[in-house]
């Protein structure tokens, strides 16, 4: 059984962290595409806004999987480049998030013509 050192213990804390908010994000993304659906449906607005969360759910599953494997290894560098990379890629997805926050604020905030 490998030994746990408090900085490892840390790095395992910051994988479990990304892994936890990442599978919660995946569900955020899939609820807001289905109440962007609803307002499409009665017209109110048009926007783009759901194609690209569709997306950025995919990069929060692809955050989550890549920190549960980092969780999975027992190898300590490639726990490492396997949490950068799902960090990186989790703080991309929360970017886009708010990019996406923008595009659906602009096409309710804009009267239809």
């Amino acid at each position: 059984m490998p030994k746990t050192t408090p900085e490892n213990h840390l790095e395992e804390d910051i994988s479990i962290h990304i892994f936890t908010v990442s599978s919660a994000m995946v569900g955020v993304c899939l609820t807001v595409i289905g109440l962007i659906r609803v307002v499409i449906t009665f017209g109110k607005a048009d926007t783009v806004a759901d194609d690209l969360l569709a997306a950025d759910a995919f990069l929060f599953l692809l955050s989550c999987l890549l920190s549960y494997s980092a969780l999975r290894t027992r190898s300590k560098r490639r726990m490492h480049r396997m949490e950068r990379i799902a960090d990186g890629i989790f703080i991309l997805a929360m970017i886009l998030m708010v990019v996406i926050c923008g595009f659906i604020t602009y096409a309710i905030a804009l009267p239809r013509k």
